[in-house]
């Protein structure tokens, strides 16, 4: 097996782009190589220092800001799509409605209350002094909070193949990291996407696939079915790497095989380790990819075939 582990985790994925809502118009937003591109905002940087100076912040670059927050965020990977049947369908009239929803009755709402509408007998200095701090604290907590949201939403606007894209980039800053903290996110991420594909690959009830492991060191794991009939358990253990440089390409379930590792990462070829069955050993596989006609909502989801 060639080493591919120093190949960029998004090897076996194609650009992709849409349209997004920005001043008047919409703009072109697109993902490639790794990389959230605004072609029509070349110099988002200075467009960022004009913000800061009180001039409006054009819509790209409110969402690019937004991405680059939640690169790293493993939380992605929990309120994401596992798998294009999926269905998480955020409109950008959403986004807008709940970013004005937030401007009346969010943050800003609640400190006017704290401003004009609540009358404290006065204290003593210490105590006000103190009473001050935690009002900033539970302001900033709900800044936070909205700002969350809106980043959410706006990132499932952006339709299915960024949110996998995304979620493959925060799973690819942890991979080789796992500790104590994020070991957990992980395998829950591992689990809830291989009981999807194995209901596909094995026709066995979701609930039927046991919490994942991970899998370290050389090789790429094992798999593992036991029992009879309702009562058969799958039991699988994977690298922390599966879930970018395979789940996340959109090669996990590819011409009948569980995809457990890629051997030589390409768009639109590649080579493959594949399991056809529990308990056998990988074979090696060819795979050619097509671009999704997108008919079923699933457009930017690539389609592998031997």
């Amino acid at each position: 097996m060639t080493d591919t582990q120093n190949d960029p985790w998004y090897s076996c994925l194609p650009s992709c782009e849409t349209q997004v809502p920005c001043g008047q118009g919409r703009h072109i937003v697109r993902w490639e190589a790794g990389q959230l591109r605004l072609p029509e905002h070349p110099d988002a940087e200075a467009e960022l220092v004009l913000a800061a100076l009180g001039g409006d912040k054009a819509g790209c670059v409110v969402l690019a800001e937004a991405w680059g927050r939640h690169t790293s965020d493993l939380s992605m990977l929990s309120v994401g799509h596992r798998g294009p049947a999926d269905k998480i369908v955020v409109s950008w009239e959403d986004v807008e409605a709940a970013a004005q929803a937030g401007q009346r009755g969010g943050a800003a709402g609640f400190t006017g209350l704290w401003r004009t509408g609540l009358r404290r007998p006065a204290g003593p200095p210490v105590a006000a002094a103190g009473h001050s701090a935690r009002q900033r604290q539970i302001h900033q907590e709900m800044e936070r909070a909205i700002e969350r949201q809106n980043d959410m939403l706006s990132l499932h606007a952006l339709g299915y193949g960024f949110s996998v894209r995304l979620a493959g980039q925060a799973a690819a800053a942890h991979a080789d990291s796992a500790d104590a903290t994020t070991r957990p996110a992980l395998v829950t991420a591992i689990t809830g996407r291989l009981a999807l594909v194995a209901e596909q690959w094995l026709g066995i009830d979701p609930d039927q696939v046991d919490k994942a492991s991970l899998h370290y060191g050389p090789g790429w794991g094992r798999t593992e079915l036991t029992g009879q009939a309702g009562g058969r358990r799958l039991r699988v253990s994977l690298p922390a790497s599966w879930l970018a440089r395979v789940w996340a390409c959109g090669l996990a379930l590819t011409a009948g095989h569980l995809v457990v590792a890629v051997d030589r990462a390409g768009w639109p070829d590649a080579r493959v380790l594949a399991v056809r069955a529990p308990g056998h050993e990988p074979v090696v596989l060819d795979v050619h990819a097509r671009q999704h006609d997108g008919r079923d909502g699933t457009d930017d989801a690539p389609h592998w075939e031997v």
